[in-house]
């Protein structure tokens, strides 16, 4: 009998098409020399490739057809962030998908159509949850007034200055919800840049405070709590079907230096020393995708039940890692020149890092399943 419980996993017709054509779409698009040409803009991304996913729909792909998406299920989001980390593509999709899921959540499709409308048409957006780096705090500090002023900060605020719209965690009357606020709505350097490790990446702090949001741009209620639980869980699912793809891609690299790389005059794939780590990533990498394809057979568009649950917090836990050390590994198999900015071993290590704090780490994920499973 297995510990977890529940142990499906279900690959639809329709992921199995994403899947296809989102890897094509990526590698068309996203070449290794396009993705660091992007280190240094100030977006991370090629604006003109994210209006091409819009008319492809993956904007909308798990929001309801009466807002315009496609009414697939955040599953099907799945496949396409995989092919996105395959091809260390960086684009607001995640960010704009996981707020999209807190609004049809927190207050059902009918109330949220017009913002989701927009969200599937193509407005970039984001969710201001942080007010610090500790993703196990899920206290709120920051505040919606009864006049509807905000008050307060968001750190790490993934694509904050690409995105048109924000929502935004707050505190209203002793409980909490969530403000939605337009870019054009903040004062003038309210956004300020994050430095990150990985620079396919994008975050900010945003400073909300003096915005003020209408009635009809706050949702409060029951809903939220819960909805707020479980965009946590499917950025961590999110998360780790892109550390999968990146992982997939690093062993890439790692086997073609291997195959070409000669010391003493043998490939150095030759050698036992780099072939069983190198094994290990793979076992490590399909045993990723079995785990975020598992989770994705669980998750719905109702509130995650506990089997979903356990199967995310797995998925994030296991991709990270796996991704870490393939990143690990690939800067150590190319040498000196590994730990040069020049050599791609350093873009998925770096990548790893990102991965593994985005959504809690390990650890984080590790000790929560402790209670789920073993108490």
């Amino acid at each position: 009998m297995s510990v977890i419980g529940n142990t499906a996993l279900g690959f639809s017709e329709e992921q199995a098409m994403l899947l296809d054509v989102a890897r094509e779409f990526c590698k068309n698009k996203s070449p290794i020399a396009s993705v660091r040409a992007q280190l240094e803009t100030e977006s991370g991304f090629d604006p003109a490739i994210w209006n091409e996913m819009v008319a492809l729909g993956w904007a909308g792909i798990a929001l309801p057809e009466s807002c315009g998406g496609s009414g697939m299920g955040v599953a099907t989001v799945v496949p396409v962030v995989e092919a996105m980390g395959r091809a260390m593509l960086g684009t607001p999709l995640v960010s704009t998908t996981l707020a999209a899921q807190l609004l049809v959540r927190a207050g059902g499709e009918g109330r949220m159509e017009a913002v989701l409308s927009g969200i599937a048409a193509g407005t970039t957006a984001t969710v201001a949850l942080l007010e610090n780096a500790d993703w196990g705090d899920t206290r709120i500090a920051c505040t919606a007034g009864a006049d509807g002023v905000l008050q307060g900060t968001k750190k790490f605020v993934t694509d904050a200055a690409a995105a048109r719209l924000f929502v935004v965690v707050v505190e209203h009357q002793g409980a909490p919800a969530l403000a939605i606020v337009k870019a054009e709505q903040l004062a003038a350097g309210a956004i300020v840049a994050n430095t990150l490790i990985d620079q396919t990446k994008r975050s900010a702090s945003v400073d909300f405070s003096g915005v003020a949001v209408a009635e009809d741009e706050l949702v409060t209620g029951s809903g939220v709590a819960s909805a707020l639980r479980d965009v946590r869980l499917l950025g961590a699912l999110l998360t780790a079907a892109e550390a999968t793809g990146s992982a997939a891609s690093c062993l890439d690299t790692i086997v073609d230096y291997l195959k070409t790389r000669k010391q003493f005059g043998k490939l150095i794939g030759s050698y036992q020393a780099l072939k069983h780590p190198t094994v290990d990533i793979l076992t490590a990498m399909d045993s990723a995708r079995s785990f975020i394809y598992h989770a994705a057979t669980l998750v719905g568009d109702g509130p995650l039940d506990r089997d979903a649950e356990i199967a995310c917090r797995m998925a994030k836990a296991h991709a990270t890692e796996t991704l870490l050390y393939a990143g690990d590994r690939a800067v150590q198999f190319h040498g000196g020149m590994g730990f040069t900015y020049e050599c791609d071993a350093q873009l998925y290590i770096r990548r790893a890092q990102w991965s593994q704090q985005q959504y809690g780490d390990a650890q984080h994920h590790r000790k929560r399943l402790a209670n789920l499973l073993l108490d």
